[in-house]
């Protein structure tokens, strides 16, 4: 069976850059309808330009920790393109937190960033889904929600502490709902990677040779991951060709959790 996602509408966020922007990108150039959602206009506006026009890609800016915004971001996406079949919550920050600081509130910012748009974007487009059911047959799949996590949230770093455990509590998620609307033959999975040769990582290694060996060697491959590597499981999950895959946390890593270094690099 093929990764088909052609005709399907997408609605994919934190999609101004990195690896949100490449999965928007693969999923448009595979034949879907594509909303790239971000806080970011600007950033929008400058990687899709024209192309937002007509045709298969919109954008959508706003800040996803409010819910009117989620709302609005359904309803733009419905008056767009009538459905919407597939979600990916891209959205995604990454912060140094100090454990034993009482002051520190990274955790409070990652949960409400990285975590709760996440759950309230994903019951408000089950709900969709759920009612674009009511007019299919009963064994046709109503949708695939898709997450992107991080190896963090098996790995012990403290300097990431915060992130590490938005990651766990975003995999918990998944699990959970994933339970939640299997009666409702929608598919929940999570993508949790390490290194991956995003924008953000190109400018991070550039003149830090020391960094990327760092990386390389914990990783049993012995090399970073192409974006492309990352848009193609997405693709994967998205399609009816994992269709009996729920509840899943996929893990493309190298190998990298497979060793034991607690400071070992874990982004």
């Amino acid at each position: 069976m093929s990764f088909s996602i052609s005709g399907k509408t997408a609605i994919v966020t934190g999609a101004s850059s990195g690896i949100g922007l490449a999965i928007g990108r693969q999923f448009a150039a595979a034949g879907a309808n594509v909303m790239f959602a971000d806080t970011h206009e600007p950033a929008l506006l400058k990687e899709l330009g024209t192309e937002a026009e007509d045709g298969n890609i919109r954008y959508f800016a706003g800040d996803l920790r409010e819910r009117l915004t989620i709302a609005n971001l359904l309803s733009a996406t419905i008056d767009a393109f009538d459905d919407v079949d597939i979600l990916v919550n891209g959205a995604r920050q990454v912060v140094q937190s100090d454990p034993l600081d009482p002051n520190d509130d990274s955790l409070d910012q990652l949960l409400t960033e990285n975590l709760l748009p996440g759950l309230r974007l994903s019951q408000q487009v089950a709900k969709r889904m759920i009612k674009q059911g009511e007019t299919r047959d009963s064994d046709v799949p109503l949708g695939a929600i898709i997450n992107l996590s991080s190896i963090a949230a098996r790995r012990t770093h403290p300097e990431l502490m915060a992130y590490s455990v938005a990651s766990a509590a975003l995999d918990q998620l998944t699990r959970s709902l994933s339970v939640s609307l299997a009666p409702h033959r929608i598919r929940v999975n999570s993508i949790a990677f390490g290194s991956v040769m995003s924008a953000s990582m190109q400018a991070t290694l550039k003149g830090n040779r020391s960094y990327r060996e760092d990386i390389e060697q914990h990783t049993p491959l012995g090399r970073i991951a192409s974006p492309t590597e990352l848009t193609e499981a997405a693709q994967f999950l998205a399609s009816d060709a994992a269709g009996f895959m729920t509840g899943q946390i996929m893990t493309l890593d190298g190998g990298r959790t497979l060793l034991d270094p607690v400071a070992a690099p874990v982004h």
